[in-house]
């Protein structure tokens, strides 16, 4: 395998060098664990802990599919039939027909649920994300994320073909599914199913506002800290890790230790996610970075799986070269994304030779 630490270091230089990146930490590690580099700059240490923001659910997906594996859950369940139906009530009526009872879980986590996100779903020219992103801090929860939502308008019936729409209500849903299905909050869920079971002691969901070891994210340059909106969305972006932590859970991830591995195929529904730069695909509880053929001519990238957060936050598995990334660029802007997809690239590209 070609990569030089030089190149790694050059990598996490060139991440630096984009404007209003103030911090970054890249991990890349191989499935054996015979390479691994950790590299940090600015505000961050290797060790430091940082908002995962929506890389968060990929750990969703890990307990969707465990749960789905005791057969406590199913994909084509209706979550009319888990959810009380006083939430469940006119949640989604599209041209005037009420298709709230049709949603499904499969719909929410494969983002095909026609739902709108609340947070940047744009209503009378408005988004609820736009005070947040002014560093006006405020809390999300459920109950609000509800009563909001059904205001709002869905952007196409559940499940209509070739669509999908990326919806934090979906995960706010999913979070409640499983706190109803396991009788217990999100944050012990995570903590019994994932970090115990992987001996994590850095990596929390984050419920204190006065907890300030996570470094702070930027939105282009204004510095944001935000606890009580972060202390509010467990199921959506709400663990706190460090770049070590997440590599363990990325690896534990793809190598069968939530569900069998094989499963891993069935998650592959791709649905293209538009505008650049946050071009993706999303299939179901999973992502795929958009490679383009000019990104490696001589040997196509076919694959980078795993979840990005909007703090620039990765976990990012390449099955070609076996290499796992993590780690996070604290941008919210989408330069950081931008970033942190030129180096993994760069990297995948050198190991490819």
């Amino acid at each position: 395998m070609a990569i030089s630490e030089s190149l790694l270091n050059d990598c996490l230089d060139e991440v630096m060098s984009r404007k209003n990146i103030y911090s970054a930490v890249l991990r890349v590690e191989n499935g054996n664990g015979s390479f691994v580099w950790t590299g940090a700059r600015g505000e961050m240490k290797p060790d430091n802990k940082y908002f995962i923001a929506s890389v968060t659910k990929l750990y969703v997906t890990a307990v969707v599919m465990s749960l789905i594996e005791e057969q406590r859950l199913s994909l084509d369940e209706k979550i009319a039939n888990y959810i009380p139906s006083h939430y469940i009530e006119k949640l989604h009526v599209f041209k005037g027909v009420d298709y709230s009872n049709e949603i499904t879980v499969n719909h929410l986590i494969s983002n095909t649920s026609g739902l709108p996100d609340y947070f940047f779903h744009k209503e009378n020219g408005k988004q609820s994300a736009e005070p947040l992103m002014q560093g006006q801090d405020d809390a999300w929860d459920f109950e609000k994320t509800i009563r909001y939502v059904k205001q709002m308008t869905p952007k196409f019936a559940p499940g209509q073909e070739g669509k999908v729409n990326y919806s934090d209500t979906n995960y706010q849903l999913l979070g409640k599914i499983i706190e109803i299905v396991t009788e217990s909050e999100v944050s012990t869920v995570f903590e019994e199913r994932i970090f115990n079971k992987l001996g994590l002691c850095n990596t929390y969901v984050y419920n204190d506002i006065s907890d300030d070891e996570p470094v702070a994210f930027y939105n282009k340059d204004s510095r944001l800290w935000l606890p009580r909106y972060m202390a509010s969305i467990s199921a959506e972006g709400g663990i706190v890790s460090t770049a070590e932590e997440v590599m363990v859970f990325l690896k534990a991830f793809f190598g069968g230790q939530f569900f069998p591995k094989e499963k891993i195929e069935g998650l592959k529904k791709w649905k293209l996610l538009l505008p650049p730069p946050g071009t993706f695909y999303f299939g179901v509880g999973l992502e795929k970075l958009f490679t383009p053929r000019i990104a490696s001519l001589t040997k196509p990238i076919k694959e980078v799986l795993g979840f990005w957060g909007q703090t620039s936050a990765v976990a990012w598995y390449n099955p070609d070269t076996d290499l796992y990334f993590s780690g996070t660029a604290n941008q919210a802007n989408g330069s950081g994304h931008i970033a942190m997809t030129n180096a993994i690239i760069k990297i995948i590209k050198s190991a490819l030779r």
